[in-house]
């Protein structure tokens, strides 16, 4: 009779609906006082970032965006798998974004479990605070935490658009001097140092600039490097650290010296453990690594932005008011001719975008290591590649996708089995995102191993691809996730047709 019962209660259990959850997001301005002295930004639910939202896979949900400003808004839930009109991108979809004052309401079930972010999708608010992570787990747990790197700014995003349409160098602070041209000649030779700069002033380009962008205060969690950030642990239990990259333009190097990371998921997909020192994160990916803490001791979580300007730190400790030590940051990284190749081999970027700085030893994550721990479903060939040749003029600091600035859609049919080519010809890294699907990254692996990203960095020079099953159908947007690459051409869209469209 008992084991009736049971049997019983658990069916019930099981075709029990799962109560949707439910969140209220209002965004509006205010001032902040991140970098100590108030500047006007934008928040949700007052405060940058904006609050981890917790749900559980199989869960409805509804998320409720009040505009509480005087310009259109919207929020796009970045990775998760939903229906186009839900997205979030105004003018895909048939959504129109979040007008001033009004509130719109967000439904969709949640099909997937990891870390994702949301973010604006609307007048470059995203650099202004309009961010946040996702959660999608069975159930909060104490020894895992949220580590969303952000970077800020004092300027408007307006600001810095009109700067780098003035001068693409505008914020390059740190360009080759004379001395560093006497340096070069006497490692490499006179004329192959003449010639090498010969080549980067022919294309009007700066081997020094990285980011386009600097000037920023680097956050962890909202938080700058004083007001140092802490995740508490015991000594001996497993932490998930869930890394988010919601910059607008910023790479970062993560490191946790004298820990070593275990990494276990990336783009919120689960990938096979790999024990690693460090990895480069661009904007809009997601990485979670587990750590064991072995000593009561503190220790930094460092992120040192790529070209050096400046770093996030938080700390990891048994007890908070604890600081570690804080790294000096490494040489920047200076691209020369063999980085801007143009040979495009084929996924001569799939390794990733190496860190000559990378201590000797260490293991530093590469695109290569990335294996799904899930077997892939559809082990399909691609019927048809499809070429996105990624370019700009950083003379008027145009951004071009097939050399055209906000190219028209890209349509697809429904089921179709694609490859996805990315041709990089500019010097500066491009980590291109597509709504509403998950791309299998070429990367080595066997087909049925490839990993899921939503999220691909294209490195300069290189090129990279990826298989596509489109099978969810509708008009998704497709873009470069550096801010202002995207808002000056670098964004076009994907339109995956049914057959009775």
């Amino acid at each position: 009779m008992k084991l009736f019962y049971s049997l019983f209660l658990a069916t019930l259990l099981q075709a029990a609906p799962i109560l949707a959850k439910t969140y209220d997001l209002e965004i509006k301005k205010q001032d902040v006082f991140v970098t100590g002295k108030a500047v006007e930004a934008l928040t949700i639910n007052g405060q940058i970032p904006g609050p981890t939202l917790q749900f559980s896979e199989g869960e409805d949900v509804e998320i409720h965006v009040k505009n509480s400003m005087d310009e259109t808004t919207s929020i796009h839930w970045h990775g998760i798998l939903l229906p186009p009109e839900m997205d979030g991108v105004p003018g895909l979809g048939g959504f129109k974004g979040i007008a001033p004052q009004e509130t719109f309401t967000y439904k969709f079930k949640i099909r997937q479990a990891g870390t994702y972010w949301y973010h604006a999708h609307s007048n470059l608010q995203e650099q202004r605070g309009v961010y946040g992570a996702i959660v999608i787990a069975a159930r909060p747990d104490p020894n895992d935490h949220v580590i969303l790197l952000s970077d800020f700014s004092e300027e408007t995003p307006q600001q810095i658009l009109a700067n780098l349409k003035l001068d693409s160098g505008y914020y390059n602070y740190r360009k080759r001097t004379f001395g560093d041209f006497f340096s070069d000649a006497k490692k490499y030779g006179f004329f192959a140092t003449l010639k090498d700069r010969a080549m980067w002033g022919e294309m009007r380009m700066d081997a020094t600039d990285l980011s386009d962008v600097s000037k920023y205060h680097f956050l962890v969690n909202g938080k700058n490097i004083d007001e140092n950030w802490t995740a508490i642990f015991k000594k001996n239990q497993p932490v998930r650290l869930r890394f988010v990259n919601a910059s607008a333009m910023t790479f970062f190097d993560v490191s946790i010296p004298h820990l070593k990371m275990k990494l276990i998921e990336a783009d919120g997909q689960s990938v096979r453990p790999l024990a690693i020192d460090e990895f480069r994160i661009a904007p809009a990916e997601t990485y979670d690594v587990i750590v064991e803490p072995k000593e009561n001791q503190a220790y930094t979580i460092f992120a040192e932005s790529l070209d050096r300007t400046g770093y996030a730190r938080a700390t990891l400790a048994p007890r908070l008011g604890m600081s570690g030590e804080i790294s000096k940051m490494r040489a920047r990284t200076v691209l020369n001719m063999a980085d801007m190749g143009m040979d495009h081999e084929e996924n001569s970027g799939a390794k990733g975008w190496a860190d000559a700085s990378t201590p000797l030893g260490n293991k530093a994550l590469s695109y290569a290591d990335l294996i799904s721990l899930k077997p892939q479903k559809d082990l399909r060939q691609p019927i048809r590649e499809i070429t996105f040749n990624f370019g700009g003029s950083m003379n008027r600091y145009i951004w071009t996708i097939n050399g055209e600035k906000f190219p028209a859609p890209t349509r697809v049919k429904f089921g179709e089995r694609l490859r996805l080519k990315f041709i990089n010809d500019t010097m500066m890294a491009h980590p291109v995102h597509l709504h509403g699907m998950f791309m299998q990254l070429e990367n080595g692996q066997k087909m049925q191993w490839l990993p899921n990203k939503h999220t691909i960095i294209v490195p300069p020079g290189q090129s990279v691809s990826a298989l596509l099953a489109a099978d969810e159908a509708g008009e998704w947007s497709f873009h470069c996730h550096l801010l202002y690459h995207m808002a000056s051409g670098m964004m076009s869209s994907v339109t995956v047709e049914k057959g009775d469209e």
